[in-house]
């Protein structure tokens, strides 16, 4: 008791001559306590958020972040609008939606340029363009029928009758050479490699949807009330997603995503980095010279006349509240 009665009064004496002294005293951090909710369970796609936790990016930006996995029981948007988490990870679909439901949510940042989204078949079956599928069966997911297939039915006349459902089984497309199935570029197309297949990709993006992908969306009030604790978050997300996509120092990152997602394997994760970096999907267009996370009034209105046009969105939604560009188009991590 002795000892430590000194060992404070020396510890006070010295704060107190820093203090005469006019010295600067380490004062500890308080930490900005943040949750974010991915979409989904832990992979690459999801990777730069898992390296802004591991490599501490956060933490420098006083942000504690408690980062939850996605999953098929989970509904991240019902989850934030209950308050139960701050921010999710979602998309630019999800954000016209919120318009439309006229929902307090919209989007602050997107790290993918690219939605992932492929169709895929085999190579060397005289597939070799989206034109090329008109009026061939195409397994779809429910998910899929109301997002990007009424864009495919629009730009390339594609139909109803053409739908086949997708039951993330890859065996109907490993036994069926014609055949063409949705996948993500990162997922589907490296099971069927790894099955024996030569699978030939096709990136929806290209063709014209310019959805954005792995958005960060947030409660309307939480953002102003908490504007600098926000744009802190965003800005050490944006670094995090810079590092994880050079592939260096992101053994912990991806160490945390194993351990979220036991399925995942450091080579697949090294896979998604590669064919991701190949097609833009993180840095392309915009982030190119805006910094990763960019958006721009003119795509939001773009990709909403191209949904509208394909009878997905009603005329005359009000674009501008679905998203808020405060937050990016900083050139951060560039």
């Amino acid at each position: 008791m002795r000892t430590r009665y000194r060992i404070q009064r020396r510890a006070l004496g010295g704060l107190a001559l820093a203090a005469v002294a006019g010295a600067r005293v380490p004062v500890a951090q308080t930490l900005d306590r943040v949750s974010f909710h991915t979409n989904w369970r832990a992979q690459a796609e999801q990777g730069g958020y898992y390296q802004a936790v591991a490599a501490g990016i956060y933490r420098r930006h006083g942000i504690e972040c408690d980062l939850r996995q996605g999953g098929p029981q989970l509904d991240p948007v019902r989850l934030m609008l209950a308050g139960r988490v701050d921010m999710i990870m979602s998309n630019g679909f999800q954000a016209l939606t919120y318009v439309r439901e006229n929902v307090p949510a919209l989007t602050i940042g997107a790290m993918m340029q690219k939605d992932p989204q492929v169709l895929m078949t085999h190579a060397g079956n005289g597939i070799n363009s989206f034109e090329d599928m008109r009026g061939k069966p195409i397994l779809v997911g429910s998910g899929g029928r109301v997002t990007y297939w009424p864009f495919l039915k629009s730009r390339f006349g594609f139909t109803d009758e053409q739908v086949r459902p997708y039951t993330f089984n890859l065996q109907p497309f490993l036994a069926d050479r014609m055949a063409i199935q949705q996948g993500f570029l990162s997922s589907e197309p490296l099971s069927a490699r790894e099955a024996g297949a030569t699978p030939r990709v096709f990136l929806i993006a290209d063709a014209g949807y310019e959805n954005y992908q792995t958005t960060i969306d947030i409660n309307r009030s939480f953002m102003e009330q908490k504007a600098e604790v926000v744009q802190r978050f965003v800005n050490a997300s944006i670094e995090g997603w810079a590092e994880f996509m050079k592939g260096q120092d992101i053994a912990a990152a991806n160490r945390l995503i194993i351990r979220d997602n036991p399925e995942m394997t450091e080579d697949r994760i090294a896979y998604a980095i590669r064919v991701m970096n190949e097609n833009g999907i993180v840095v392309s267009g915009d982030a190119t010279t805006m910094g990763i996370g960019a958006m721009t009034d003119a795509r939001w209105q773009r990709f909403y006349e191209t949904m509208r046009d394909a009878g997905v969105y009603p005329p005359g939604l009000d674009v501008k509240r679905a998203y808020d560009l405060r937050f990016v188009n900083k050139r951060v991590g560039l």
